[in-house]
């Protein structure tokens, strides 16, 4: 039975968290002492210093031999268990639906982040800490520990291979994607996720196979060749322009095709072919949430206007160099060709078709960017990052899987169930190129590895740490949960609305979080043999808010960012009556 002492510990470890992100909230709310930048700024000292050297001070003082077999067991199995469920469900929505899946697998990470990534660090190990004792908070830090390396690990690895086949089937539709031998990609990308303008150059070789690369669209030139025909046809200079980052071929928008509309115009065009596309100047844009993420955020220079239009009335004197404009099949770009020989062949069906050698294509994606103006018709706006502290008409979420103009709606189920991929080791060697670089911008990353490594140490050989370092880390993780709360506040109150993806989505993500896990984690916990205290202990972690580290994935990749924004602030909300309510119980 639990007493009124109980009860009252428990409420002094909560309310001084509570107070921190209230206190944040009123400062921007209705004091108007924050502006969004200085918000960016508090935010970045979190993300960067606070939560990650408070996550190392747990984790390094964390035996590590004597860790809780049965405790992770239970918490590892209930995670396989929503992973299992999610993808047969995944399945067989995608065979019923004709699709290529890739609506099953946005749910499957959205659900998956929902039911079982809780907010541990900075809400569990007070909150259990106060309710069952101070060896929960070794059992949280084994929570903690197991998501910073594997779960959130795992998810970024879904997260990347979602972005790499929406690349794929938009840019190599069908049976195309099955040549891609490999992928190329500069040491500036760090990701996939669509923060910033990338462009991907294909090569063709003589015996079908293509080679990729993918890069910033500002980071490099295009090859020389295809640049060389300004210098030697057009009497004018090209002048880059930052309105977009886009290059020569980006500029202008015509009309839409469909693929295969553009495959014929490929047969009838050239050799070397460049192609582009950028964001509508209706399209929400957005910066991404910098919570919890190293990727520092600048301002841009001041925008300046592109010459490249005056290609379109530049006359060329030699008709064997006259370029050919056709459409991009992404709707938003233009095709620039140069004549040049090609081949014609028979294909398995014994139509006519062409063959063209050493063919040369590039792609560019929309970026992040800020719209000038208020209509939203004005000059675009260098990229910033001002972290999850936005404006209150800032806060578009979007969703990069959809590109404008790139299909219709009747010809799209069509072409995702036709839709082939690269070989498997092909996408494993994409895939964790981009995590891994991912990761190593992430200073979670090192705090957990080096907490660790640490602990392993310091039990082993019982190795203490110097005072000098011990006392350095500890006056900033002293202050990481009361400033993990505080931009929490801050994020709060500078969102227009706490229920971003409407009451009755809000119903069921709040269900998920607060009713389905407990329920699994009770489940796998008394199949694993878990009892007393420490089941008690986990169900109430499992009930615990949403975790701010799914959310920022969700932002930075455009899937459901709504949903998890809900899970974090109205989760902060209602956690407290809910984990009492299961304290509570439990007590009984």
């Amino acid at each position: 039975m639990i007493s009124g002492d109980d009860f009252y510990k428990v409420m002094c470890s909560m309310v001084p968290l509570y107070f921190a992100m209230l206190v944040a909230y009123a400062s921007v709310k209705w004091w108007k002492i924050f502006t969004p930048e200085q918000c960016s700024g508090i935010n970045r000292f979190v993300a960067v210093f606070a939560v990650p050297i408070l996550s190392f001070h747990f984790i390094s003082q964390n035996n590590p031999y004597q860790m809780d077999t049965k405790f992770i067991l239970a918490d590892t199995l209930s995670k396989i268990l929503v992973l299992l469920f999610l993808s047969m469900s995944s399945s067989t929505s995608s065979r019923r639906g004709g699709g290529g899946g890739g609506g099953g697998l946005d749910w499957l990470i959205t659900l998956f982040s929902v039911s079982t990534l809780p907010n541990t660090l900075v809400m569990g190990i007070p909150l259990l800490k106060s309710m069952y004792g101070e060896f929960t908070q070794s059992l949280m830090v084994q929570i903690v520990v197991l998501q910073c390396i594997i779960w959130y690990t795992l998810l970024l690895v879904l997260f990347e291979y979602r972005a790499a086949t929406l690349l794929i089937r938009d840019q190599f539709p069908g049976s195309t994607a099955a040549a891609i031998t490999k992928f190329e990609i500069d040491g500036d990308v760090i990701s996939l996720d669509g923060r910033d303008p990338l462009t991907a150059e294909s090569q063709l070789d003589g015996n079908g196979r293509i080679r990729v690369r993918i890069r910033r669209s500002t980071s490099s030139a295009p090859d020389s060749a295809a640049l060389s025909l300004s210098s030697s046809s057009f009497a004018i200079t090209p002048r880059a322009s930052n309105l977009s980052g886009a290059e020569i071929y980006s500029v202008g928008t015509p009309p839409p095709m469909r693929p295969h509309e553009f495959n014929h115009a490929i047969a009838n065009a050239s050799a070397d072919l460049f192609f582009g596309y950028r964001a509508a100047a209706g399209s929400p844009c957005g910066p991404p949430s910098g919570y919890a993420s190293s990727d520092a955020y600048s301002l841009q220079p001041t925008p300046r206007a592109s010459n490249f239009n005056e290609l379109d009335t530049t006359t060329v004197t030699t008709t064997a160099n006259t370029p050919t404009w056709i459409r991009s099949p992404v709707g938003s770009g233009k095709v620039f060709g140069h004549h040049h020989h090609h081949h014609q062949h028979y294909n398995n069906n014994n139509k006519p078709g062409f063959s063209v050698v050493n063919l040369k294509m590039a792609w560019e994606s929309p970026g992040i960017c800020q719209q000038g103006g208020d209509d939203g018709g004005g000059e675009r706006q260098g990229c910033k990052d001002v972290g999850p502290v936005l404006g209150e008409k800032d806060l578009s979420f979007r969703n990069n899987s959809k590109f404008t103009g790139t299909e219709d709606a009747d010809s799209k189920p069509v072409e995702e169930a036709n839709q082939e991929m690269p070989r498997a080791l092909v996408m494993v060697r994409l895939i964790l190129i981009m995590v891994g670089r991912k990761l190593s911008r992430n200073p979670n990353t090192y705090s957990s590895i080096l907490g660790l490594l640490w602990s392993l140490i310091s039990f082993k050989w019982g190795v203490g740490m110097p005072n000098l370092v011990k006392y350095s880390i500890k006056i900033i993780s002293d202050a990481g949960l009361g400033m993990a709360m505080f931009s929490l506040g801050l994020f709060m109150a500078l969102q227009p609305s706490i229920i971003a993806c409407g009451t009755k989505m809000a119903t069921i993500g709040m269900a998920i979080r607060f009713l389905s896990g407990p329920i699994l984690m009770s489940a796998a916990s008394v199949a694993v043999g878990l009892r007393g205290i420490k089941l008690h202990a986990a169900i109430v972690q499992a009930a615990l808010p949403q975790g701010i580290v799914p959310f920022v994935f969700a932002r930075e990749y455009g899937l459901h960012p709504d949903i998890l924004s809900t899970g974090v602030i109205f989760g902060m909300l209602v956690s407290l009556p809910v984990t009492l309510l299961y304290y509570i119980l439990l007590g009984l």
